[in-house]
């Protein structure tokens, strides 16, 4: 009896072990999200991003089962940090994909070097520095920082729009710092002047005395705003019954502002703009993306088109998952070999080919775009041509674009 009392422990001891064998088996993939603040709407829309790169993976990578777990941020790099250590310190992940902001990123990169075996993906960051200053050896980005979502705007507004001298309004950070700079560089040099730049908190409520201020001798206005505030400017600009002709940066004519209520939006309509997607690429990989991303959610719970938010986050998931398969989602090593792997990644994604340099940045298609309504009302961004293989020096030598200097609240410069 004895004997078989043993017995049965012992089996209850192997059901056990292999319970919690099973339990471990679950690959726990961590992901930061923007989801309060300005950014709420580019944030979720993120999450729908990886959650429909998940359901076309079957929730599985390696033929292990995903465990997302998703930490909140609100666009701040202090929440950015809480989010990421949470993820680390209590969830015990290895693989964070985002940050979803700029500054956020910038923040990100810095705490990855003082956690050398965690790897971050990034999900739609878009600062300059955060991968050409000091960059981190963990941190890989597949998506284009704002300059390079920039590139070739510029010189199309200066020649093809007419619009010789501009203002700029853009939110007070890293970001629209990234994309005023990317723009300037093709505008300036083309022949257009910056007249005005007026720079706002993100999380803008009110616009009155920047409205106000708007010089009357500019031909269009530089808007680098995104989500609410992008939404507050357009409703405070019209009614005052203002008639300026506009540019567009990356998120200001994003779905995230296209798609929103109220009729304000339908300023936009013949903004010119460029980024990271077009909405109506007559592409079939992008027109098979979308598809997926309208049949996965109802239309009361997305956007007419996936956004620039939810693209990036599902090529960034999209590239860990290849990553991860490569190394059949070995990360005993404290990830070394899933590093190597990425490092090496080339996406023949929605929105273009992507390949890494050798600072782990996106080597990718830049879209330029112009807002169109559609026969239903909706807005959209036409395409009007493709500018591909976008470096982070923006087509200058190594030397020529350090010389510019980083992005700031006035440089470059843009004078006669």
């Amino acid at each position: 009896m004895r004997k078989a009392l043993l017995t049965a422990v012992a089996v209850c001891s192997l059901v056990a072990a292999s319970s919690v064998a099973g339990a471990q088996e679950k690959l726990k993939i961590g992901m930061m999200a923007t989801l309060s603040g300005a950014l709420t709407s580019g944030g979720e829309d993120g999450v729908r991003g990886v959650q429909v790169a998940l359901k076309q993976l079957g929730n599985k990578i390696a033929g292990r089962e995903v465990e997302l777990i998703i930490a909140t941020t609100d666009a701040s790099p202090d929440s950015a940090l809480r989010a990421a250590r949470k993820l680390v310190e209590q969830d015990k992940v290895q693989v964070i994909v985002g940050p979803l902001s700029g500054s956020e990123g910038i923040a990100i990169r810095d705490y990855s070097k003082t956690v050398p075996n965690v790897t971050v993906v990034d999900g739609s960051s878009g600062a300059l520095e955060t991968t050409y200053v000091n960059p981190s050896p963990n941190y890989f980005r597949f998506n284009s920082n704002g300059a390079m979502w920039m590139a070739g705007l510029g010189e199309y507004v200066f020649k093809d729009k007419g619009f010789k001298k501009i203002a700029v309004i853009a939110e007070d950070y890293s970001f629209p710092y990234t994309q005023v700079f990317g723009f300037a560089l093709g505008y300036c040099s083309a022949g257009g002047q910056i007249t005005q730049r007026q720079w706002v908190p993100l999380g803008t409520k009110d616009f009155g005395s920047v409205i106000a201020n708007i010089p009357d001798d500019v031909d269009a206005v530089f808007l680098g705003l995104g989500g609410g505030d992008a939404v507050n400017f357009l409703n405070q600009y019209s009614q005052t019954g203002g008639n300026a002709k506009f540019v567009g940066g990356s998120i200001m004519v994003d779905q995230t502002v296209l798609s929103s209520k109220g009729a304000a939006k339908k300023l936009l309509v013949g903004t010119p703009s460029s980024g990271g997607v077009a909405d109506a690429w007559d592409d079939p990989r992008w027109k098979a993306w979308v598809k997926s991303y309208q049949d996965a959610f109802p239309p009361d719970k997305r956007f007419a088109s996936p956004s620039l938010f939810a693209t990036n986050y599902y090529n960034a998931f999209t590239a860990l998952a290849t990553g991860l398969a490569k190394v059949n989602a070995d990360l005993s090593d404290g990830g070394a070999k899933l590093r190597t792997e990425l490092a090496k990644v080339e996406l023949d994604a929605p929105n273009g080919k992507i390949k890494l340099d050798d600072d782990r940045q996106a080597i990718a298609t830049t879209f330029i775009t112009e807002v169109a309504e559609l026969p239903n009302g909706e807005l959209t961004n036409k395409f009007v041509r493709i500018v591909p293989n976008v470096s982070k020096t923006m087509g200058l030598s190594p030397e020529a674009f350090k010389a510019v200097g980083l992005p700031s609240r006035t440089n470059p410069e843009c004078k006669k």
